[in-house]
């Protein structure tokens, strides 16, 4: 689904700069530049703190930008479904890694999948009028692990590997 609802966003040729399909994903939290040598920890505390958390359903829900529609600089998908346990599994990952020492996030947990970012104006208009309007996308999926990630920053866009993967319960 993603990728028809981004074959459409492409379509109005705006200078945006496509995240890869295969590395869309929902941040529960941003580590920034972290020691190798304390992922063995971090992925035990993040496991031991989501244990008893269960699988669970989201929908794609809503297309939006960041900071705003005026000044885009992210294109994203939103997320619905069971949001009280998306918000407690966020929550559970961000204590764990305050534990560890990592700042706490100060803005709000808004839960989107980042779709592109903008690089330029031209085009760009009717792709946001297009946001405006709104998406009829319909599409749930079943959120039962999370991975803790390493991305590497490249001039075509950040790319991902998985460091560990933690299943959450049935």
């Amino acid at each position: 689904m993603l990728e028809q609802l981004q074959e459409k966003l492409r379509s109005f040729k705006a200078e945006v700069r496509w995240v890869g399909i295969p590395s869309i994903h929902l941040t529960l939290k941003f580590l920034g530049e972290v020691d190798p040598g304390i992922i063995p920890k971090l992925s035990k505390m993040i496991e031991d703190a989501v244990q008893n958390e269960r699988s669970f359903e989201l929908r794609l829900h809503g297309l939006g930008c960041f900071p705003n529609l005026r000044n885009p600089r992210v294109i994203w998908c939103g997320l619905t479904g069971e949001a009280d346990n998306l918000l407690r599994l966020q929550r559970c990952v961000e204590d764990a890694c305050a534990e560890l020492g990592f700042a706490c996030e100060e803005r709000p947990f808004h839960p989107h999948l980042t779709l592109g970012r903008v690089n330029g104006k031209r085009n760009l208009q009717p792709l946001l009028d297009y946001i405006k309007i709104g998406s009829d996308l319909e599409c749930s999926f079943n959120a039962d692990q999370i991975n803790i990630y390493r991305s590497i920053l490249r001039p075509q866009g950040a790319e991902y590997s998985i460091l560990k993967s933690i299943v959450l319960n049935e």
